[in-house]
């Protein structure tokens, strides 16, 4: 059976996925709720904070037990790395671990240089720096970035298979604050390439919020915070799941033009008209 009408398959970092969605491993309350979240969301790659992500709980049980590695390709995070050579070093561990669990996600990264732990921005000089050093050692970088439209261009420019401009700081759930710079990073980053995949990464707090960066015109959206700390995380991930989907075929089919005044849906030409005295 042929997929609905604007939503087939993208592709990044020479990967192809059927969803558009991208979901992280973190924050979850239990490892039971991740996976269940994870199956709800319909998404085939997943993130995993390499620096952070402890693969074991406090019970002994291993991440890994409720991830299906058959199921998901997986996306090794930077997350906590404030300079470019911690970057660099922490993407080299995801690559070692992956490659030892053979997943298709050994050779690509989702690098995050952060400014300081207050905001949790990026910092572009050093995001700039690790994705030329991570290029040269063979990843396919999906770098995180600000809004920033020369920012994300000079990140493409380095050697990114992709770039990442956040909506919003990262778990802050206010969604994309910014439209005009998320149009801008698109259109500066697809010129001569309108297959370059964009993704949104960062602030989303509700479904809303994945329809309006789908409906912007982003290949795809990465969250985690939104569904892991939602009151019911594997509902959320259903509604993130069809919101992604819905944006998607909004931005295709074609949204009408913004008018001050009104404009009738039906014609006047032919109306009922009321004649005192007849």
């Amino acid at each position: 059976m042929p997929p609905e009408p604007g939503l087939e398959s993208f592709s990044v970092a020479n990967r192809t996925f059927a969803s558009r969605l991208v979901v992280g491993t973190g924050k979850y309350a239990t490892m039971p709720l991740m996976r269940d979240a994870l199956a709800a969301s319909g998404c085939n790659a997943i993130t995993v904070a390499v620096r952070r992500e402890r693969l074991f709980n406090a019970e002994g049980k291993s991440l890994l037990e409720f991830i299906d590695l058959a199921r998901y390709t997986i996306l090794p995070n930077t997350a906590g790395c404030f300079s470019a050579d911690d970057a660099v070093r922490v993407a080299r561990l995801g690559r070692d671990i992956l490659e030892q669990l053979a997943n298709p996600g050994a050779s690509w990264v989702k690098l995050e240089v952060l400014g300081d732990k207050k905001t949790l921005l990026p910092d572009p000089a050093g995001t700039i720096q690790a994705t030329r050093e991570l290029v040269k050692d063979g990843f396919q970088v999906l770098a995180y970035t600000s809004d920033d439209p020369i920012a994300a261009l000079r990140i493409k420019e380095a050697g990114a298979a992709c770039v990442m401009p956040a909506g919003s700081p990262i778990g802050s759930g206010q969604g994309v604050l910014n439209r005009s710079n998320i149009i801008l990073c698109l259109e500066l980053l697809k010129q001569g390439d309108p297959t370059f995949p964009v993704i949104v990464d960062a602030g989303v707090g509700s479904a809303s919020d994945v329809a309006i960066a789908m409906e912007l015109g982003a290949d795809a959206v990465l969250l985690n915070t939104a569904i892991a700390h939602a009151k019911d995380p594997v509902m959320m991930a259903h509604a993130m799941r069809k919101a992604c989907e819905a944006g998607r075929q909004s931005y295709l089919a074609g949204r009408i033009p913004k008018k001050l005044y009104a404009s009738a849906s039906s014609p006047w030409e032919g109306t009922i008209s009321y004649i005192p005295g007849e």
